[in-house]
């Protein structure tokens, strides 16, 4: 049996990510892995998670199976997270949602649907994205089509080229937008392009797929949901897939959710019917342990507090490391502009050093980048900003 098959390329970043640990260098820095940082390097489990972690071993009294739509108490919980409490949509019955393993599982579930309702229709995927969105969701049979989204050039979004590639997608084709914090070029819509976007859904009838993996990292809980919140209150129908990987910290419990919007709260119940039909036939019934977490911490206003403040300094730490790094490489050798750090939004940027010069990053000074030139902002700290600037104004002459 096994003989026909083909060996597969490592993913590259988790490639990138085995080559890192395998450099014995003192001075080395991984900028290229996906998770958040702290100021000393670690990936910490927060302190309000830890809390409930610490309830939840007194209070839980099984490990029985939740069911296909996971924990209702979290279900309802993230839905307030996303839309916010006093949304119109919540008291409508025109939204249902589903617990899911993380954002990829909530990706996956969410493509299967659609693929059922719709079988014709195509999605289309702004250029560049997260390198896992094609994979993912062309693996669930969708034609893959693509919109411009960033101009390399000028270190923005292709906003006019964008829009006039969306005039053209036809009525019942799904849009693939990032909620915030784009991943991987941290430039974001702003809400006047949100709201242009959401105008052209209604004209040409096509219906957005928003991932947000990063709520809470870019401006804010409330200032990240601009765009979904608009377009639930505004469109008939939305797709929503969310994470709380990055928000939470909870990376290897993989908690996500897949959230429908649908024009009548009859359909919304067809839709919600088909989601866990989908979910049985993938993964049967997702974990409980993370949603379970997100669920009392989000719950209790205690816990709830202390998760924003943790959040926040998050937040604030991601953008004051965007402002080191930019700062430090101003008059570099090139006269190279990084403004663009400063200017976007969460974890990632694009440095748009060339080829020979990540290159030279890796071999000569143990700094880590995907071939993109796609930062984590947050693997700079104020132990190792000093060497990364030297080192990229060493490559840059």
């Amino acid at each position: 049996m096994f003989e026909n098959l083909k060996p597969v390329a490592i993913d590259p970043i988790l490639g990138l990510m085995t080559a890192f640990k395998a450099d014995n260098r003192s001075e080395k820095i991984d900028l290229g892995v996906g998770v958040y940082q702290d100021d000393q390097g670690r990936t910490p489990v927060m302190a309000s998670v830890k809390e409930a972690e610490s309830r939840l071993m007194t209070l839980e009294t099984t490990k029985s199976y939740q069911g296909m739509a996971g924990d209702a108490d979290y279900n309802q919980r993230m839905l307030s997270l996303l839309f916010g409490e006093d949304h119109p949509i919540l008291a409508s019955g025109r939204v249902k949602s589903i617990q899911a393993p993380g954002g990829s599982g909530a990706l996956r579930v969410g493509a299967e649907v659609v693929r059922k309702a719709r079988p014709e229709s195509a999605l289309w995927v702004g250029v560049p994205t997260w390198p896992n969105h094609i994979p993912l969701l062309g693996s669930a049979g969708f034609d893959i089509k693509q919109y411009p989204y960033y101009d390399m050039a000028t270190r923005e979004i292709n906003i006019q080229a964008m829009m006039d590639t969306l005039r053209k997608v036809p009525a019942g084709d799904m849009v693939l937008l990032h909620g915030c914090c784009h991943n991987p070029t941290g430039a974001d819509l702003t809400n006047k392009q949100w709201d242009d976007i959401a105008d052209l859904a209604l004209e040409r009838g096509f219906i957005p797929f928003i991932d947000t993996a990063y709520q809470g990292l870019g401006d804010g809980l409330d200032e990240d949901a601009y765009g979904m919140r608009m377009m639930a209150n505004r469109l008939p129908e939305l797709v929503v897939a969310s994470s709380c990987s990055k928000n939470f910290g909870l990376y290897r419990e993989r908690t996500g959710s897949i959230t429908f919007v649908a024009a009548t709260s009859e359909r919304a119940e067809v839709v919600i019917s088909q989601a866990m039909s989908t979910a049985r036939s993938i993964y049967s019934m997702p974990p409980a342990h993370g949603a379970l977490l997100v669920s009392m911490v989000l719950g209790d206003q205690h816990l709830h507090q202390q998760w924003q403040a943790e959040l926040e300094e998050v937040r604030l730490r991601i953008s004051s490391m965007r402002s080191l790094l930019c700062d430090s490489l101003e008059n570099n050798a090139t006269g190279m502009d990084f403004s663009h750090i400063k200017r976007q939004k969460g974890m990632f940027s694009f440095l748009g050093i060339s080829t020979s010069q990540l290159e030279r990053l890796r071999s000569e000074f143990g700094i880590y980048i995907v071939s993109s030139t796609r930062v984590n902002l947050a693997g700079v700290n104020s132990n190792n900003i000093g060497y990364l600037s030297n080192s990229l104004r060493t490559v840059l002459e």
